[in-house]
C-alpha cells in the first residue's frame, strides 16, 4: 500500500455541544475506533489531529498530532498536518464522526487520481461532494500552505485550485453519514 491516514478530530464539535466527536459512545465503542478498524486494511499508517482530550487519543496507540496555531483553522489544518507527518506519498483524510466510511475508499479514490493524473480526489455521491473524504498527493504542501497563509479555510476552495476529480460513491452513499448531532447519533444507534 502507499496510504497515510490522517483522522480528523481536531474540532469544537460546536453541534454537539463541545464534546469531543470521536469520543461519543456508538454501541459502547468510541466514533474514531470505528473509524479505525474501516481504515486498518486500507493504509499503511494512521494519524490523528485532535487538539483535547490528547491522552485518551494517545491510548488508541496511534500518533496525535495537534494543530499547529491556535487559531481555529479548521479541518485544514489536520489535512496540513498529514501532508507534513505522513511517511507515505499519499494521504487519505477523514472524519472522527463517520463510523459507516467505505471499506474501499482508498482503493477507489486512488483508482481515479491514476486514471486521470490528479493531484487529489474527492468522495462524492448522489450529487454531493464530501470534501473531508479526500485522497492528497504529498506534493500539494506547498499550496495548501500559501492558501492557508492568505486567511482561506474552506476546503472545498482549496482542492478546486488543485489539480482534483471527484469519485461517485452514490452506490454507498450511506457510507458517509456523519453524526454531528446527538439526535442523528441516537438514529443510527437504532438501526437494525
Amino acid at each position: 500500500m502507499l496510504f497515510s491516514a490522517i483522522i480528523l478530530s481536531g474540532g469544537r464539535a460546536t453541534r454537539m455541544n463541545g464534546v469531543d466527536k470521536g469520543l461519543v459512545l456508538l454501541q459502547n465503542n468510541h466514533l474514531i475506533q470505528y473509524v479505525i478498524g474501516r481504515l486498518t486494511t486500507q493504509v499503511d499508517e494512521i494519524l490523528i489531529n485532535a487538539n483535547r482530550e490528547i491522552a485518551t487519543y494517545q491510548a488508541f496507540g496511534y500518533p496525535v498530532l495537534q494543530d499547529e496555531t491556535n487559531d481555529f483553522l479548521g479541518p485544514l489544518a489536520g489535512f496540513l498536518l498529514g501532508l507534513k507527518h505522513a511517511r507515505q506519498d499519499y494521504v487519505l483524510t477523514v472524519p472522527c464522526d463517520s463510523p459507516l466510511l467505505p471499506l474501499d475508499l482508498a482503493e477507489r479514490l486512488y483508482k481515479s487520481i491514476d486514471d486521470t493524473s490528479a493531484d487529489i480526489a474527492i468522495a462524492a455521491s448522489c450529487g454531493d461532494t464530501h470534501p473531508v473524504f479526500c485522497l492528497m498527493k504529498k506534493n500539494v504542501l506547498p499550496s495548501l500552505q500559501d492558501f492557508l497563509e492568505n486567511g482561506e479555510r474552506k476546503v472545498s476552495a482549496w482542492q478546486k485550485s488543485q489539480k482534483y476529480v471527484e469519485v461517485d460513491f452514490s452506490d454507498i452513499s450511506d457510507a458517509f453519514t456523519n453524526l454531528n448531532t446527538f439526535e442523528e447519533l441516537n438514529r443510527l444507534e437504532l438501526k437494525p
